[in-house]
Order: structure tokens, then C-alpha cells, then sequence
């Protein structure tokens, strides 16, 4: 039975049928109207005093909301899902455009199929845990439902944050879980046969990657102005591989720069190739005939080129380089937090999940040094 109490504050109640609901141990549950209209319920209270003193705070809280922002809130809220991830896509600015395109396709493929026509304010746990459902029905990749997920947990918790949504709608939901397939890394000996039948720009893009662990858009604007030290290069940009434009660096905001090791032989590897071909637009070395920088074609198709010349028919692509960079660091016991640090992962538990197998031995090896230090 409800016991309404003074107009708009709301009730309180218990769902029980016991006879004397004062008396017995079930909670309390409580009703309400929230500041912009909507009907919600809350329980778990364990008397009434404490069921009236949420109420009481509810109630004040409304009375403080102008009425201007409430209204404001409303609309946010009856706004559709595709209609808000337009204008949200279009606040990121600290947005690299590659992670523009990537949040892009995964609305187009996956996202606003399923939810774009469903109100902003309307999402729930259940709505987000059913969406996962669908793409796991849809045998989307966990590659591509992780990254969905990520996307559309930044949108809603966006909305939660301008009060569009009341509740989080992530509580409670375990995210999809990607789990990287077991990753090819080269050889020395076949980066050695790669490096004897490349370009001399293909080469450097191999020194550079394999060296210092850069990605393949940072390689493409590799330049002698970012050496810093003589062991320390200064990852600042990348060249967006589609665009061919300068782009910041992936994970960071604009102005933001991470540094790695410069190994000896990579360094003088730059220097050469800047001696024998000069620089180009802002110091960059690596550009075309038709174009001032590089591309993924342009890599493709060297790479692609150099491997049938290798006579290497293993699926190794340039990405592989990275990898080879990091594992060369844990074989040699530098610890997987600078590793992550230097690569520029944004969670050192992407690192984690990646390369955790190239430390098989960890366990043991700090076994027998504290038995040693012991």
C-alpha cells in the first residue's frame, strides 16, 4: 500500500502482502517524478524514515532545477540515438580524423541499425546488454564488438553526463571481450631479407618500426628533426594514411608527443637516408613522385613487392614490425610498462593482453632471483 505524501514529492510503498507492512522486514520502495517529468522508482530502503528522507532530498533537489534546464534536459532526452551521435561526433574535436572515420563506420555497420531510432533517454543496462546480444548473433568479430561498445559507451555516458539519460546506462554490463588472435611476429633474418630487396624508403619505414615500435602513419612523416638525443627519438605526429595530410598522434591531443629509444643503427639509418635524398615539407623524408608524403597504398604495394622478392610467404605485414619491437624489449626484460609507454598504447592492458605470452618465464625468473637475493 502507497503512502502519498504532499503533491509532487511522491510515495512510498512496500510490495509485499504482509498484514502489518510497518512491522515486517521487507524494504521499502519509493515513486517519484524526477525533475523533467519522468515517473522512476527506487527501493531498498529499509524503514520509512528512510524511504521519506529520499524523498525529501528528491524533492528538493527538483524544486532547485530551473526550469529552463529541466526543459532543456527533456528534449535531450527525446532526442534519437542517430540525431545525438551526429552532434556528439562533431564535439570531438581532440579527434585524430582516422578516429573520426573508425567512430563513423562502426555507427554506419553496427550501431545505428540496431539502436539509432531508440530516444536518448530511454536507454538502459538491458538495452546495451541486448545490443551486444545482437552483434554476437550477427557473429560480429570481438574486434569489431569491442570497438562498437567502446563507441557507443562514450555516447551514452555522454548523454548520462548532460542529464539526457538518469541512470548509467553501463551498470552492471560486461563489456565484449577482445582477446587478440596469437600475432605473427618476423624474424631477424627475414627483416634482414626484407631490408636487402627494398627501396631505400621502404628500408628506413622498416628501421623505424622495427627499431622504435612506430606505428605505420608515424613512420610515414619520420623525420631527423625529431631526434632529440642521440639514443631518443620524439614521436610528435603522423601522416594520415588515407588523407596523406599531417594528423596528431593517435591516443594524444593536439601539441602532445611521446618518446622511445633510438637505437644506434636506426638513427644512422635516418641520417643516411636524409643525406642521399634530402628533406621534404616540415623535415619529412618519406614522400612520392606525385605526392609530399606516404600512404598505406604506397606501403602496401612496396611491402607487397618486397616480401615476393624475399621469397617470404609467411603472412607478415608491416604492423608485424611493431610487434617485433616489442617483443626484442620483453625478451630483454625492459618492463611492459615502458614498452606500453613507448609504443603509445592508451591502457597498459592492451599491452598486457597482446604480449603477455612473450613472457612465459616471468613467473619462474622472479623465482630464482628472490630464491638468489634469499
Amino acid at each position: 500500500m502507497a503512502t502519498n505524501l504532499i503533491r509532487g514529492m511522491g510515495s512510498h510503498f512496500k510490495t509485499c502482502a504482509c498484514k502489518r507492512p510497518g512491522q515486517c522486514p521487507h524494504l521499502y520502495t519509493i515513486r517519484f517524478r524526477d525533475a523533467i517529468g519522468r515517473q522512476r522508482e527506487e527501493s531498498g530502503y529499509r524503514t520509512q524514515d528512510d524511504a521519506l528522507d529520499r524523498l525529501t532530498e528528491l524533492y528538493q533537489e527538483k524544486r532547485s532545477t530551473p526550469g529552463q534546464l529541466a526543459e532543456a534536459k527533456r528534449k535531450l532526452g527525446q532526442q534519437r540515438l542517430g540525431e545525438y551521435a551526429s552532434t556528439w561526433l562533431g564535439r570531438q574535436r581532440h579527434f585524430a580524423p582516422s578516429s573520426v572515420r573508425t567512430a563513423t563506420q562502426l555507427l554506419d555497420a553496427q550501431i545505428l541499425p540496431v539502436l539509432g531510432s531508440r530516444r536518448i533517454g530511454t536507454f538502459t543496462p538491458t538495452v546495451v546488454d541486448d545490443f551486444i546480444m545482437s552483434m554476437e548473433e550477427r557473429k560480429v568479430g570481438l574486434a569489431a564488438q569491442q570497438n562498437a561498445f567502446d563507441t557507443l559507451k562514450k555516447i551514452l555516458l555522454d548523454a548520462h553526463r548532460r542529464g539526457g539519460i538518469i541512470e548509467n546506462p553501463l551498470e552492471g554490463v560486461i563489456p565484449p571481450e577482445y582477446i587478440p588472435r596469437q600475432i605473427t611476429i618476423p624474424t631477424l633474418e627475414e627483416i634482414h631479407a626484407l631490408k636487402a630487396v627494398a627501396s631505400d624508403a621502404l628500408r628506413l619505414v622498416i628501421d623505424v618500426m622495427y627499431g622504435c615500435g612506430l606505428r605505420n602513419g608515424e613512420a610515414y612523416a619520420v623525420s631527423s628533426q625529431r631526434i632529440v638525443a642521440d639514443d631518443v627519438y620524439r614521436v610528435t605526429e603522423q601522416i594520415d594514411g588515407k588523407e596523406r595530410v599531417p594528423a596528431r598522434l593517435k591516443h594524444r591531443k593536439p601539441g602532445q608527443f611521446r618518446e622511445t629509444p633510438l637505437p644506434e643503427a636506426v638513427r644512422e639509418s635516418i641520417l643516411r637516408y636524409e643525406a642521399k635524398h634530402g628533406a621534404g615539407v616540415n623535415g619529412h623524408l618519406l614522400r612520392t613522385q606525385r605526392s609530399a608524403y606516404w600512404a598505406h597504398t604506397t606501403l602496401d604495394y612496396q611491402w607487397a613487392a618486397a616480401k615476393k622478392r624475399a621469397g617470404i610467404d609467411r603472412k607478415l605485414n608491416p604492423y608485424s614490425l611493431r610487434h617485433f619491437f616489442a617483443s626484442n624489449c620483453l625478451n630483454l626484460g625492459i618492463p611492459v610498462t615502458d614498452v606500453a609507454e613507448w609504443m603509445g598504447h592508451k591502457n597498459i592492458n592492451m599491452t598486457f593482453r597482446i604480449y603477455r605470452h612473450l613472457m612465459p618465464a616471468s613467473m619462474g625468473r622472479a623465482a630464482r632471483l628472490l630464491d638468489a637475493a634469499l
